[in-house]
């Protein structure tokens, strides 16, 4: 969809007016790190290192940045109130730090797109926990 590899690089032809337009809109959801090499403007949290280690092994797991790789160390056990109250409220201002930080390197910043699972201590706890930080932080 964007014409990067896995190492982030753009392959298409600047010169073709829909990779240019890529190029121009590409911005939204990456943030250019070198010479046609683009990062994703993404935040990566769990509550237990598993899965992200995974992702950091897989093909495009060079195109993260490891700063925005946030993990706790236990997890939240499938258990609401551990993932709002108790692990989850452990790393939150970690998260936020860097919610702000990629925040403050777009130029005009309009919203914020959340993925996360609904289920489970992380999804549904340290998500609802999130999103209350985030509304609170940004609440325009």
């Amino acid at each position: 969809e964007h014409s990067l590899n896995d190492d982030g690089l753009f392959t298409g032809d600047k010169a073709s007016p829909e990779d240019a337009l890529r190029i121009e809109k590409i911005d939204v959801y990456y943030k250019q790190a070198g010479n046609l090499r683009f990062v994703p403007r993404a935040i990566i949290v769990d509550l237990e290192p598993g899965i992200i280690d995974v992702i950091k092994a897989s093909p495009i797991g060079n195109q993260f940045k490891p700063d925005n790789m946030i993990f706790a160390a236990s997890g939240a056990g499938n258990n609401w109130a551990k993932g709002h109250y108790t692990e989850g409220a452990e790393i939150i201002d970690e998260v936020l730090d860097v919610v702000r930080r990629e925040t403050e390197s777009c130029d005009c910043p309009q919203g914020f797109q959340i993925t996360h699972s609904l289920g489970g201590g992380t999804g549904s706890g340290l998500g609802t926990l999130l999103l209350l930080k985030i509304r609170d932080a940004y609440p325009d």
